[in-house]
């Protein structure tokens, strides 16, 4: 492997129907056109959960409160330049209306359609884990 290790969180936002939060990354960045949960980068002395709130907020202007983030999995995933650790979190309750902030578009997805949505590689097992592969 070559490359650091990139520390990263991502949420599964539910609706009150079940349905999955999914963002497509915007034109322009790397793996443009993929469906992926909303998060991104832990920053130097945050926790994941802290991380998590700043990234929902930044992304999608909601206000999360870190004590409704359930732990689900994780993602492990050797990509050709670096290694990306991804835990994945869940919460069903926000506050603020979705506003994609960085031109993503944004879907509603069943937990057995998630696999109908192109995701990175490192997705691919989260998508597993909650439609129950």
């Amino acid at each position: 492997m070559t490359g650091q290790v990139i520390l990263v969180v991502a949420a599964a936002l539910y609706d009150a129907e079940g349905r999955i939060l999914l963002a497509q990354r915007p034109a322009g960045k790397p793996m443009a056109g993929l469906w992926e949960f909303p998060g991104g980068k832990i920053e130097n002395g945050e926790t994941p959960e802290r991380a998590l709130v700043r990234e929902l907020h930044e992304e999608l202007s909601i206000m999360v409160d870190e004590t409704s983030l359930k732990p689900i999995t994780f993602a492990s995933h050797a990509y050709p330049d670096f290694h990306l650790l991804m835990p994945l979190f869940s919460t069903e309750s926000w506050e603020g209306e979705l506003a994609p902030r960085e031109g993503q578009t944004l879907a509603w997805v069943r937990s057995s359609d998630l696999h109908l949505y192109p995701a990175p590689a490192a997705d691919i097992p989260l998508f597993d884990v909650l439609s129950g592969k």
